[in-house]
């Protein structure tokens, strides 16, 4: 099925997605107008290629992220340090658990793409179902270890037949998308799947 994606502010780069491809990439009016029968979604702000979180190992192996119900005795921000290690080794089995809700945290951050050296089973698999790809790892890492890492590091623009992997920030542009960064997300796709949007 063709989806034709648009943002308000970006509609010179609306994405045409057939399953998990990209179909083609242009002009809201050409893509509507060459394929009428598509389904369309419409977002506020810019559409980008999503972004590439160059700390993997850091954010989904060495990191703890509570469980909701957890909250009373752990808090809800991720842990790290001692503390985290802590918490594996108690119980080796919340790595997989902890990484599925780091990988949903990523998503909601228009992360499409993780770095790093990843060596947990538990976490690759995580990833695979979430459909993150993994890439090498920049020369010079940006800054500490974040959600939100700065500065942030865009993947390349999308190109037809490439994967439909992107994400939609309500931003009016790719500075201010700098400027307040990823946390103005709105949705995530990934192979074709919409696995993050915003309530």
């Amino acid at each position: 099925m063709l989806t034709l994606h648009v943002a308000e502010r970006s509609p010179e780069a609306a994405v045409l997605a057939d399953g998990a491809s990209v179909a083609a990439v242009g002009p809201y009016e050409d893509l509507a107008a060459a394929h009428p029968s598509a389904r369309v979604r419409r977002w506020p702000g810019i559409l980008t290629p999503g972004l590439l979180n160059p700390y993997g190992p850091e954010l989904l192996e060495a990191t703890y992220h509570p469980d909701p119900r957890e909250a009373d005795s752990l808090g809800t921000e991720p842990i790290t340090g001692e503390r985290a290690r802590a918490i594996f080794r108690a119980d080796p089995a919340r790595l997989g658990a902890s990484a599925r809700r780091g990988v949903q945290r990523m998503l909601a951050h228009g992360t499409v793409a993780v770095a790093g050296e990843l060596r947990a089973r538990p976490v690759l698999d995580a990833l695979r179902r979430a459909g993150l790809a993994v890439a090498q790892r920049p020369p010079r890492l940006p800054g500490p270890p974040s959600l939100s890492p700065t500065p942030l590091v865009l993947l390349p623009a999308l190109t037809t037949g490439g994967p439909a992997r992107f994400a939609i920030f309500d931003v009016p542009s790719r500075l201010e998308l700098v400027r307040q960064g990823p946390r103005t997300c709105v949705a995530t796709v990934v192979a074709g799947r919409l696995v993050y949007r915003a309530r």
